[in-house]
């Protein structure tokens, strides 16, 4: 059975990296797709650039939408994990799933030239999210905190990974289910 799935993101390369390390750090997805080139990777919605590379601003911004199967996801989260090396920082992709029952699934998924790098946007994206929806009803010394805690959390869960001395990390995301409409942005 296919899916409809929606992989918005933008990774921001380290200078001198090439089309063709680009091209390599892709192959897995390109493979998936049956493309042999980036210009390949379009997506099924017009409006829609799909993977573009803009080579002054050394940035490869995805915004595509394609039918998948099962294995998509391990695709992705595979190719995300050969681009790490490329990349200048930390990126969040946003991965979403749209089901023919009307159900939609959220998922964030990350690629980053290092785990700790990976882990410090996770905790950036985590603390705006808290703090974003604790200042709704709280004043800013609850939520400051709140925000102190998610930080011990995150230094926490650092120090345990880097006990456990994890050599191969892998993108990692967090599932969000969503009941709605299809929504691209």
């Amino acid at each position: 059975m296919r899916t409809e799935v929606h992989v918005h993101g933008s990774l921001y390369l380290r200078k001198g990296i090439t089309l063709s390390q680009i091209e390599a750090g892709l192959r897995q997805w390109m493979e998936y797709l049956d493309a042999e080139s980036i210009s390949e990777m379009r997506s099924l919605e017009p409006s829609e650039p799909g993977v573009n590379y803009d080579q002054s601003a050394r940035v490869l911004d995805i915004c595509w939408t394609g039918e998948v199967g099962r294995t998509f996801q391990r695709s992705l989260q595979a190719t995300l994990a050969d681009m790490g090396p490329l990349l200048e920082h930390a990126s969040e992709v946003e991965l979403t799933f749209y089901h023919e029952d009307g159900r939609d699934e959220f998922q964030l998924l990350f690629a980053g030239p290092s785990a700790e790098a990976i882990h410090q946007v996770q905790r950036r994206l985590m603390l705006t999210d808290v703090t974003g929806l604790l200042s709704r009803h709280f004043g800013p010394e609850e939520v400051k905190r709140v925000e102190t805690l998610v930080n011990e959390l995150f230094d926490r869960d650092w120090e345990q990974k880097s006990a456990q001395a994890e050599t191969d990390f892998q993108p990692s995301g967090s599932l969000i289910q969503f009941r709605g409409k299809k929504h691209l942005h």
